[in-house]
This record gives C-alpha cells, sequence and structure tokens, in this order.
C-alpha cells in the first residue's frame, strides 16, 4: 500500500457548477489544466450540501486514474457582489451591515430550486422567513434541502421576514467559535 498523503497537494479554483441532484461538480482552477472532481460526498465532510457556481474554493486534491478530484474542502468562499441581490427590501445593504445582524438558527421548510425561492423556521418562532434563490446563491449555496439545518441573518421585507444570508449550520458554528 502506498501513501497517497504525499501525492495530495492543495489548489484554489472556482466552482464551475455543482448540482446536488447528481451528487458531485467540478472546479476550475488556474492551477491545473484539468478540471477537479467535486464529490457531494467531499462536500458534506466541509458541513455544506451544496455550493454556488462560481463559488471560490480552496481544496486538497489527489490524481487518481479517473482524474484529478478534490479530497477535501479547506474553504468556501461565496460568489463575490457588490450589494444585497433582492432590489426594494435592502438595496443599502453591504457586507459589514449583513455581519451586525445576528445568525438565527433554522430548519429549511421547503426549498424548490425551480421556483428560486423557499421558506425555514427559526427555532422558537411561528413565522416563516422567505429564502430567494439569489440570496443562497450569494451565501455560496446552489439548493436547500427540507429538514436541512441553517442559520439565517434575517431583515423585516415588506411581505414578512426574509433571508439576507444563509450559510450551512455547521459552517455557522465554525465561524461563531
Amino acid at each position: 500500500m502506498t501513501d497517497d498523503s504525499e501525492s495530495m497537494q492543495v489548489m484554489h479554483g472556482r466552482v464551475k457548477w455543482f448540482d446536488p441532484g447528481k451528487g458531485f461538480g467540478f472546479i476550475v482552477s488556474d492551477e491545473t489544466e484539468v478540471d477537479i472532481l467535486l464529490h457531494a460526498n467531499v462536500l458534506r465532510n466541509y458541513g455544506q450540501g451544496s455550493v454556488a457556481d462560481g463559488a471560490a474554493v480552496t481544496v486538497r486534491v489527489q490524481s487518481t486514474a479517473r482524474g484529478v478530484q478534490a479530497v477535501e474542502v479547506l474553504q468556501i468562499d461565496a460568489p463575490a457582489t457588490p450589494t444585497f441581490p433582492l432590489s426594494g427590501e435592502a438595496d443599502a445593504m453591504e457586507g459589514a451591515d449583513l455581519a451586525a445582524l445576528a445568525l438565527e438558527p433554522a430548519r429549511v421548510k421547503w426549498f424548490d430550486k425551480g421556483k428560486g425561492f423557499g421558506f425555514a423556521n427559526v427555532f422558537g418562532a411561528a413565522d416563516d422567513v422567505f429564502i430567494h434563490a439569489e440570496v443562497l446563491r450569494v451565501s455560496g449555496l446552489s439548493d436547500l434541502m427540507a429538514g436541512e439545518a441553517v442559520a439565517l441573518r434575517i431583515i423585516a421585507g415588506r411581505r414578512g421576514r426574509m433571508a439576507v444570508q444563509v450559510l450551512p449550520w455547521d459552517a455557522a458554528t465554525r465561524t461563531a467559535a
């Protein structure tokens, strides 16, 4: 048996695409001419079930007979966006304003990627929180599953409470630590 740790290296890149339904996606890196396979299990080990196209990622990779594959996700940064994506609700909200909002623990009630939105319930609160697909994208996620635990930053919108940032629960607990 050979020691594979010597053949692993750290690479930086951007998510080309990731499909949670298929269970995999690919990363494009300036450090290699081939795409890097990102399997859903590797992403789940990081604490996320999905990742947005264009998100910056740092991964530990290994060359295999089937190509270069990510074996560990080290960091994910959401795609850059200058302001909050939902026009009219929080036009002036910037990164510092977002970070000042408290993280609220919630569970996804349902999310329909095709419709572009869904809802979550904050623990201990009766009202639903609206989650827009664009908020997921700028948060570095591409999809949510019913029952998934998340941390939300929430504002009061015209029609009720709405998420302005969605973090996987594991990532939120890492940030708080």
